[in-house]
């Protein structure tokens, strides 16, 4: 599952339901593959505040299609579809505007980004989770509050939130409705020296992908078993422990990219073995 759509709205005021411009950008296998945008005639009025914000006026959107001319496009592109979107006010205003015009609710999946972004980032936990700020700590260049330039800003993040959790589209899926705090027990940076008397002592373990149990745990039993602990994959790495849910992950995109790293090594002569958490665990245990 390596295809998702993100949509993004403006509106005219502070009904949701009156949107005035749609943005919408499709992302498969981490790039950016089509796009669309439209202004939406509205048919209300627009606030001065919502003007000075987007600068969509009245007379801009004159001519331009409205809600219910855009709605089969959007409802056949969206329709089963995962749909990404930045805090729930897009979402909301899709549906709202669905229920105004008598449409039927466009059946998608919808995956909040800022939920990812406070699961990936500490920093973003709990504060400056919005799109412009994330972006602007993420490097990444777009005009706000343009429905279509804040699409692909959304996708952009959720591809950097993808590799650095080391976790795919599907994972976040499931992630998203798990309290924050779980991510932050459960992944990190560790480093830690093997113990001399352990079975493996000499081994450099690298563990990546979402595991049972929290990182720190792992790295802990590791060091115990004489592994040096790091967190990155290099020629020094002579073990991977991928997560369990990695394991079923095929091809491409879908493994991490600690795992790809340790399979390109590997296609090179560097001695690295590739193991599952289950596999791990059976080793501690013996």
């Amino acid at each position: 599952m390596n295809e998702f759509y993100v949509l993004d709205v403006e509106t005219a005021n502070a009904d949701y339901s009156s949107i005035c411009q749609i943005g919408l950008a499709r992302f498969k296998e981490g790039e950016l593959t089509e796009k669309w945008e439209s202004l939406i005639d509205p048919d209300d009025y627009f606030d001065g505040l919502n003007t000075s914000i987007h600068g969509i006026t009245e007379e801009m959107v004159q001519g331009c299609p409205t809600f219910n001319q855009v709605y089969p496009k959007l409802k056949e592109a969206l329709e089963n579809k995962i749909v990404g979107h930045h805090m729930p006010f897009d979402r909301i205003a899709i549906n709202r505007a669905c229920e105004l015009h008598r449409l039927g609710l466009i059946e998608t999946n919808w995956l909040d980004s800022a939920k990812i972004v406070r699961r990936t980032w500490e920093e973003f936990a709990y504060s400056g989770y919005g799109l412009a700020n994330v972006a602007e700590y993420l490097g990444i260049e777009f005009r706000h509050h343009n429905a279509l330039q804040d699409a692909i800003a959304t996708g952009k993040v959720m591809l950097k939130a993808f590799d650095k959790s080391e976790m795919n589209l599907e994972d976040w899926i499931s992630r998203v409705r798990k309290p924050i705090s779980i991510h932050a027990s459960s992944s990190g940076s560790i480093k830690l020296d093997g113990n001399p008397n352990g079975p493996l002592y000499g081994e450099n373990i690298v563990f990546t992908g979402a595991l049972s149990m929290p990182r720190a745990e792992a790295g802990k039993i590791a060091s115990e078993l004489g592994c040096n602990v790091g967190n990155s994959v290099s020629k020094k790495t002579t073990m991977l422990v991928v997560g369990i849910q990695d394991t079923t992950k095929l091809a491409g995109y879908s493994k991490s990219s600690k795992h790809r790293k340790a399979e390109e090594l590997i296609n090179k002569g560097v001695d690295i073995r590739i193991l599952s958490e289950r596999d791990f665990k059976a080793i501690a245990c013996d």
